[in-house]
């Protein structure tokens, strides 16, 4: 069955939807405890049911964006977005996720890093990361350095650095040193001396002078 199919079930995670039969990779209503968001599932990669929380695959979307912007979501469903972080925090607040970060470089290597914890904390404790577990799949791990840090935007610097305003993006920024990865920076193309810290970068695959071809941020429920 695929995403386009009409059902009156109601689905909590993508990998309910998996396991109801439905394997096509695409745009899902999902429902939360409060309200519903529309999700990528991706039903082919490691064993499916992996629900889509971030992507950047060309530059299309502008992911420089305020709070309020990074809080509810942006972009579109089946290409470049953000899922938001009301949304995170309701899924993971409910069921422990494990997490896998894919990413593609601009000759053509994939690598993956996977985490078998991830959790996002209320808005009142600044959307705090908690993110444990990794296991290598050729990417080296740049998220861990990340753990325990609240989100910053542009206009709601948690850092106390302004992480966000330096690196032109959105991230679970830490105090001075900012990141080792920032998936939300500016999408570059490849290796560039003048990029350092603001491109789309995986600090453990292709340093901080490199920005991605692509990256995509998933996760799912641990059974």
């Amino acid at each position: 069955m695929s995403s386009m199919e009409c059902t009156t079930e109601r689905f909590s995670n993508c990998r309910e939807v998996f396991n109801k039969g439905f394997n096509e990779s695409g745009v899902y209503i999902i429902h939360l405890f409060r309200g519903s968001v529309k999700a990528y599932c991706d039903m082919d990669t490691d064993n499916g049911g992996w629900m889509v929380i971030q992507r950047r695959v060309d530059g299309n979307v502008n992911f420089y964006r305020p709070w309020d912007q990074y809080r509810q979501g942006f972009g579109d469903r089946a290409g470049e977005h953000w899922l938001g972080l009301q949304s995170l925090y309701m899924l993971t607040a409910v069921k422990r996720h494990e997490l896998r970060v894919e990413m593609e470089d601009f000759e053509g290597n994939k690598v993956f890093a996977k985490y078998s914890s991830f959790l996002v904390g209320s808005e009142g404790d600044g959307y705090k990361l908690s993110v444990s577990g990794f296991t290598d799949g050729g990417a080296g791990d740049s998220l861990s350095y990340h753990n325990g840090q609240k989100f910053s935007t542009f206009n709601n610097d948690n850092s106390g650095s302004k992480c966000a305003r330096l690196n032109l993006g959105a991230f679970w920024y830490k105090p001075s040193s900012c990141h080792t990865t920032n998936p939300n920076g500016i999408y570059r193309w490849g290796s560039d001396s003048t990029i350092s810290n603001i491109g789309v970068a995986w600090k453990a695959f292709k340093g901080l002078n490199y920005s991605l071809k692509s990256i995509t941020m998933m996760i799912r429920p641990v059974s």
